[in-house]
């Protein structure tokens, strides 16, 4: 396996998306999804200068990042939270990630929040949209993201900075287009009906097997792990 090779690989894969639709490669940040590999190949990242990396699972990212101290104490990097977050781990999670993506109910904001203003933080976040439908899916539906949004930004400690959908693992890539176009279009009526200013600027969407058409769609944020880690397939 090379990481260099894969992330340049990657990288002008995103490039080259973004300049189909007109858009500015510099708008789309790579996240390299580390959940499936060790500290010593996450440093091997870091090296690269690759700076934002995000996690699923809380304990496992928590673990990682106080590996991390331990091996290069001066290191600066992003981590992100993309995993379906319980209550019971908030306490853990507020002020040890750069952006949680997966917001999906009114309990869970208010338990971040409270958090946050018991450490004196605005804690970024996303609301994560279940847009395809599918019951194995966590997120609000599309109906529901409009009353929950007018709802969570009255919550003083907390800083919302879009969307974030999952797309349904098909082989076809392009059959996830609606998908990416849906969240796409909530973003802007959120946007169009609140006015919410630069913050509002997220689209966390697109994975190792469809992120150019998440590119394509408006994806500000896309989630690459097997692509970097993986060696690519041949033919």
């Amino acid at each position: 396996m090379d990481l260099e090779k894969n992330l340049q690989a990657v990288q002008e894969r995103i490039n080259q998306a973004a300049s189909r639709v007109g858009r500015d490669p510099k708008e789309i940040k790579l996240l390299a999804v580390t959940k499936t590999v060790g500290v010593d190949e996450i440093a091997e990242l870091l090296r690269l200068g690759q700076m934002d990396l995000a996690e699923n699972r809380v304990q496992d990212a928590l673990k990682k990042q106080e590996a991390l101290r331990e091996k290069l104490p001066y290191q600066r990097y992003h981590m992100h939270l993309i995993g379906s977050l319980q209550r019971n781990k908030v306490r853990m999670v507020v002020g040890k990630f750069d952006l949680i993506h997966s917001v999906d109910r009114w309990s869970l904001a208010q338990e971040i929040n409270k958090r946050g203003q018991e450490l004196g933080l605005e804690v970024p976040i996303l609301l994560q949209v279940n847009v395809s439908g599918e019951e194995t899916k966590h997120g609000l539906a599309p109906a529901e993201l409009r009353p929950f949004y007018a709802k969570v930004i009255e919550l003083s400690n907390l800083k919302v900075c879009g969307l974030m959908t999952m797309a349904p693992f098909v082989p076809d890539p392009e059959a996830t287009r609606p998908v990416f176009r849906g969240l796409r279009e909530l973003f802007q009526e959120i946007k169009r009906e609140y006015q919410p200013g630069a913050e509002w600027r997220h689209l966390s969407m697109g994975m190792s097997n469809d992120y150019e058409v998440a590119v394509e769609e408006g994806a500000t944020l896309v989630r690459i792990g097997s692509a970097i880690f993986h060696a690519p397939k041949e033919g």
